[in-house]
Parts: structure tokens; sequence; C-alpha cells
């Protein structure tokens, strides 16, 4: 997708000069009417089969909405809930079934100890993003936040291709707004070059560091057998760093290609890492999720206007809920649990008044979510185990040669020779990427606030030239993102 040569020096090229040729001709409807054909056909080209579903999709939401609106004929004389309802079965319906069936046959053969089938189902490419998508569009009608849909607008902002697959998560408004405004219409040459320092920064993250540190997340949760305290560790930080670097690095890219068409999609990623408590860390990290999950879920629940303890309740429901979104697994489920707890008890310990020394309070934040990011990656329970159990030093501690000269403490059980055995080859190498990684995460600027500094100069060319040329030189790599198969 984005990080395909292909993709970078053919596709975009041609959708940009297309698009802003017919816009530039006043053909200002057949602009609108390309871009959507272009958005399907590169949602096409990786997964063909997903194209009558979002088609499906598409078109029965619009047809939901402006029954919710009253123009759709004898179904916009409907009650309006009862259209909503519909709408929300449909869609959470469509997810449920090709992204859970299996799951929940699975479980049902643990409990009744039966034996059924497995349905081969295929899950289709974004399905996970452009359901909540429709949810919103809808909940929105039936809220009153918009008085008429135009169609092409709707199939437009429905089917715009940076964001299409993976977010960010946008709504019918903020979308269709910006591509009614006229001067949205023109080249804008500082926002082209905005959007490929965004493009350029987004491949960084993905080909340059997410894929790279995959090679010892992978070796460390598909492969080793068992991991002792360093080796679980480095896997556990290369986890949490890939994921991020992975999917901020997406939405770097999607955030720079829809800008250089002059829309301005939301900002997903703000530094969550460089968060003291787990509550600024969730309102910094997949931020348009968190939003969804707040305005549809959390205060659709009753929020906290029922009581305190009804508020915690919802806290934990929309975690759980949030946790099982991203996969059909046991470990989404408490992953979400737990993010949940944690953000009551942060809640709780803020009525107390006391507080922690800033330094101590990030370093608990950030490993609590790089420890429970364990679950988010293994494939069970039991391989969550694995690492965990490394973690805590229960299946030993190796330090390299070098240093045998603390032999003093064998009597601790530490033991000396390959400290990283079962990471494979070029450690070193290894150790200076997540230790690269870390100093970007934790102490550099993050893309919206380099985009926020950007002015247009020579060092900046050069600057953007040089991580572009990295990158390109980069898409030679077949390479996926992380959240394509949400």
């Amino acid at each position: 997708m984005f990080s395909y040569f292909e993709y970078i020096s053919l596709f975009l090229p041609l959708a940009f000069v297309i698009y802003f040729f017919l816009n530039n001709r006043g053909f200002i409807k057949a602009g609108k009417i390309f871009l959507v054909l272009a958005s399907l056909a590169f949602y096409t080209l990786w997964k063909p089969v997903s194209l009558p579903l979002l088609l499906l999709s598409m078109v029965i939401n619009a047809v939901l909405g402006k029954a919710i609106l009253g123009a759709a004929g004898p179904l916009g004389r409907m009650p309006k809930k009862i259209i909503l309802a519909f709408g929300l079965c449909f869609n959470i319906g469509m997810l449920g079934y090709f992204k859970y069936t299996n799951f929940f046959i699975e479980n049902i053969n643990v409990i009744s100890n039966s034996n059924l089938g497995l349905m081969k189902i295929m899950l289709p490419l974004g399905i996970s993003f452009y359901t909540f998508v429709q949810i919103s569009f809808l909940v929105d009608c039936y809220r009153g936040n918009m008085k008429d849909i135009d169609l092409l607008n709707y199939l437009l902002s429905a089917s715009f291709f940076p964001k299409i697959l993976q977010g960010p998560i946008t709504t019918y408004e903020e979308m269709v707004q910006q591509f009614k405004r006229a001067d949205n219409k023109k080249i804008n040459y500082e926002n082209i070059a905005r959007g490929m320092l965004l493009l350029a920064i987004g491949l960084i993250k993905k080909l340059v560091l997410a894929d790279n540190l995959a090679v010892w997340v992978n070796a460390g949760f598909d492969t080793a057998p068992v991991l002792n305290f360093f080796e679980a560790w480095f896997v556990s930080l290369s986890w949490t760093f890939q994921v991020y670097f992975d999917f901020s690095g997406y939405t770097d890219i999607a955030l720079g290609i829809a800008l250089m068409f002059n829309i301005a999609l939301p900002q997903n990623f703000n530094s969550p890492f460089q968060a003291t408590d787990i509550q600024e860390l969730w309102r910094r990290w997949h931020i348009t999720f968190q939003r969804f999950m707040r305005d549809y879920v959390y205060i659709p629940l009753g929020g906290s206007r029922e009581g305190e303890a009804r508020m915690y309740i919802n806290l934990l429901i929309t975690f759980i809920i949030g946790g099982f979104w991203h996969g059909a697994g046991w470990g989404f489920v408490l992953w979400g649990a737990l993010n949940g707890v944690c953000l009551i008890i942060h809640r709780l310990w803020t009525k107390t008044g006391l507080t922690l020394n800033r330094f101590l309070a990030w370093f608990i934040t950030f490993n609590f979510f790089n420890v429970t990011a364990v679950y988010f990656r293994s494939a069970t329970i039991k391989d969550a185990l694995k690492v965990h159990r490394g973690m805590l030093g229960l299946d030993g501690f190796v330090l390299p040669d070098k240093l045998k000269g603390l032999a003093f403490l064998k009597p601790l059980g530490i033991e000396f020779g390959n400290w990283l055995v079962h990471l494979g080859e070029k450690q070193s190498y290894f150790i200076y990427l997540i230790a690269v990684s870390g100093i970007i995460i934790f102490l550099a600027k993050n893309s919206a606030e380099l985009t926020g500094r950007f002015r247009p100069s020579l060092r900046w060319a050069l600057f953007v030239g040089l991580l572009l040329g990295v990158g390109i030189i980069h898409l030679t790599q077949v390479s996926e993102f992380i959240y394509a198969n949400f």
C-alpha cells in the first residue's frame, strides 16, 4: 500500500495530476468523481474481493442516513430510532460476522467440548475502520449534526484513499466541509511541501524503524522457546516501539498525502510515550479512535452522568470493547480490560490529591503500556506469559561475556555468555536501533510539531529530500502495516 514503490511513483502522482487538472478546467464534479474512482481502485488493488462489501456498506449507509433525515421515500417516514437501530445492527453485524465468527466458534468448542468446524471467512480490508466511520455517520444524522447529505461528497468522504484502510477515523462533516471549499480545488504548494515532509517522516518510521525492529519482535514472540530477562525486555520494547512507529508512520503518510490534496485529516498521535499518566497517554494515542469511543460508546453508555460508580463501569466497558475491536482474541480483551482498570485506578488516585515525581510518573505509565502491550502482540495468552516470565527473570539472567568481571554475581543466579541467543544475529545493531528509537520517541519533536515549525527554505528542502531519499531506498522491501489486518 503506502510503502510500495508503485504507489509512490505511479498511483499518487497520477491521481494528483488528474484531480487538479480537472479542477483547474472547472470540472469540479468530475474531479470528485475521479477521486472516488481512484480511491476505489486503490482499495481494490490490495484485496479485490473486499470491494463489493465496501460498496454495499457505503450504499446502505447512505440510504439509511438519508432516511434518518427524512429524505429517502417511504423509508424516511419510519421512526428515526428504528432506522438507526437497523443501521447499527447492520454495521456491527457485518463487522462481527467477518471478524469474530471463528473466534466465537472456537470458544463454543472449548466450552461445550464440541467440534464445530471453522468457517472460511476472509477479513475485508479496513473493515474495522470504515465500519466505525459509517456508525459515526448514522449517529450524527440521528443527532441532527447535519441537515442534508450530498451523495457524491458522502462517497468521497467515506472512500478517500489516504484514510480508507487504517484511518484516521473521521466524521462526515469534518471531511465534506473541506471537499466543498473552493480554495481547496487549487494546487497549494505549501501544502504539498508540508505533505511531503509528513510522507517522508512516515516512510522513515515505517520502513527504517518499525520494519527493522520487527526482526527482534518476531524472533522473541514467534520463534524463541524461552526468553531470559534481557531478551524479554528487549523484545517487549521492540514491540512497543514497532507498533508505535508502524501505526504513527502510516498516519503521517495518510495525513501528508491528504494534505497534498488540500485535505487536513485530524491528528492521530501526539507523542503518547511522553505522557505522565495513563489518561494522558490514551488522549495522545490513536486520537480519533479514542474520540470515537468517547462520543459513540462511553457517552451513550451514560458517561459520567449517572454517578461515580457507573462512570467507572462505563470506562471499563469502553476499554474492553476497544480492546476487542483491535482483534478477535482474548489477549486483546485482556489488554483492553487492564487499561480500563488502570484508568480507573488513575481516576481514584487523582481524587486523593497525591502526586508523584514527574519522572516516576512517566516511568510507571510507559512501562504499564509496555508490559500490557505484550498481550496485544501475542498469538495466545500462553505466548504472552512466556514474555512476562522472562521480564520477571523467571527464565534466567544472562550477561555478555564482556562483563565476566562481575563473576561474583553468579551465586545470585546470573550467568555469562551469549545473553541474546534467542534473538538472532546483529545484536549490537538492534541495541543501537532500540536506543535511537527511544531517543526519537521520548525526546524528539513529533510529526505535527515538525510540520508546525516548517517554513519553506533550502534547509527544510534538504532535510525533506534526505528523508525521502532514505525512505524511497527502502521501498524495495516487502512491507505490510500492522493495522492493515484490523
